[in-house]
Protein backbone atom coordinates (compact mmCIF):
# COMPACT_ATOMS: atom_id res chain seq x y z
CA UNK A 1 0.00 0.00 0.00
CA UNK A 2 1.34 3.42 -0.95
CA UNK A 3 1.63 5.80 1.99
CA UNK A 4 2.51 9.40 1.16
CA UNK A 5 5.39 10.90 3.12
CA UNK A 6 4.51 12.70 6.34
CA UNK A 7 5.86 16.10 7.34
CA UNK A 8 6.31 16.90 11.03
CA UNK A 9 5.01 20.09 12.64
CA UNK A 10 8.65 20.97 13.38
CA UNK A 11 9.52 20.88 9.66
CA UNK A 12 6.52 23.04 8.72
CA UNK A 13 7.39 25.45 11.57
CA UNK A 14 10.96 25.80 10.26
CA UNK A 15 9.66 26.58 6.76
CA UNK A 16 7.41 29.25 8.30
CA UNK A 17 10.39 30.65 10.25
CA UNK A 18 12.42 31.12 7.09
CA UNK A 19 9.42 32.59 5.23
CA UNK A 20 9.34 29.97 2.46
CA UNK A 21 5.59 30.17 1.85
CA UNK A 22 5.63 33.97 1.91
CA UNK A 23 8.04 33.85 -1.03
CA UNK A 24 5.92 31.30 -2.94
CA UNK A 25 8.53 28.62 -2.26
CA UNK A 26 8.06 25.03 -1.14
CA UNK A 27 10.55 22.57 0.31
CA UNK A 28 11.32 20.11 -2.50
CA UNK A 29 12.34 16.58 -1.51
CA UNK A 30 13.74 14.63 -4.46
CA UNK A 31 15.57 11.33 -4.79
CA UNK A 32 18.43 11.06 -7.28
CA UNK A 33 20.85 8.33 -8.27
CA UNK A 34 24.30 8.72 -6.75
CA UNK A 35 25.73 9.39 -3.34
CA UNK A 36 27.80 6.94 -1.33
CA UNK A 37 24.96 4.41 -0.96
CA UNK A 38 23.27 4.41 -4.39
CA UNK A 39 20.61 7.09 -3.94
CA UNK A 40 20.73 10.54 -2.43
CA UNK A 41 18.23 13.12 -1.31
CA UNK A 42 18.11 16.53 -2.91
CA UNK A 43 16.44 18.94 -0.48
CA UNK A 44 15.96 22.56 -1.55
CA UNK A 45 13.51 25.43 -1.79
CA UNK A 46 11.74 25.43 -5.12
CA UNK A 47 8.55 26.35 -6.94
CA UNK A 48 5.82 23.66 -6.86
CA UNK A 49 5.29 21.95 -10.26
CA UNK A 50 2.09 20.54 -11.78
CA UNK A 51 2.89 16.86 -11.19
CA UNK A 52 4.13 17.31 -7.59
CA UNK A 53 2.51 15.74 -4.56
CA UNK A 54 1.92 18.75 -2.29
CA UNK A 55 1.92 18.27 1.49
CA UNK A 56 0.61 21.34 3.32
CA UNK A 57 0.69 22.53 6.91
CA UNK A 58 0.95 25.83 8.80
CA UNK A 59 0.58 27.69 5.49
CA UNK A 60 3.71 25.95 4.14
CA UNK A 61 4.23 23.37 1.40
CA UNK A 62 6.52 20.39 0.96
CA UNK A 63 6.55 18.96 -2.58
CA UNK A 64 7.69 15.63 -4.01
CA UNK A 65 7.88 14.90 -7.74
CA UNK A 66 6.17 11.80 -9.17
CA UNK A 67 9.49 10.02 -9.92
CA UNK A 68 10.80 10.42 -6.35
CA UNK A 69 7.50 9.55 -4.67
CA UNK A 70 7.85 5.72 -4.70
CA UNK A 71 11.23 6.02 -2.95
CA UNK A 72 9.62 8.08 -0.18
CA UNK A 73 6.67 5.76 0.52
CA UNK A 74 5.85 6.13 4.23
CA UNK A 75 8.85 8.39 4.93
CA UNK A 76 8.84 11.15 7.56
CA UNK A 77 10.28 14.57 6.76
CA UNK A 78 11.47 16.37 9.89
CA UNK A 79 13.69 19.22 10.99
CA UNK A 80 16.47 18.50 13.48
CA UNK A 81 18.74 20.83 15.41
CA UNK A 82 21.91 18.97 16.33
CA UNK A 83 25.37 19.91 17.52
CA UNK A 84 26.65 19.72 13.92
CA UNK A 85 23.90 22.05 12.71
CA UNK A 86 20.24 22.27 11.90
CA UNK A 87 18.84 20.51 8.85
CA UNK A 88 15.82 18.87 7.31
CA UNK A 89 15.97 15.09 7.81
CA UNK A 90 14.21 12.14 6.19
CA UNK A 91 13.36 8.97 8.08
CA UNK A 92 12.79 6.47 5.27
CA UNK A 93 11.48 2.95 6.02
CA UNK A 94 12.41 1.88 2.45
CA UNK A 95 16.12 2.47 2.97
CA UNK A 96 18.01 -0.74 3.72
CA UNK A 97 21.09 1.25 4.73
CA UNK A 98 22.16 4.84 4.91
CA UNK A 99 25.34 6.80 5.15
CA UNK A 100 26.74 8.96 7.90
CA UNK A 101 26.16 12.08 5.82
CA UNK A 102 22.38 11.59 6.19
CA UNK A 103 21.67 12.38 2.55
CA UNK A 104 22.56 9.04 0.93
CA UNK A 105 20.78 5.68 1.20
CA UNK A 106 20.38 2.24 -0.40
CA UNK A 107 17.21 0.24 -1.11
Amino acid sequence: MELPPKVTDRAFARLAEIGAGDQGQALRIAVEGGGCSGFQYDIKLDQPADDDLVLEGQGQKVVVDSISLPFLNGATIDFAEEIIGARFTIENPNASSSCGCGTSFAM
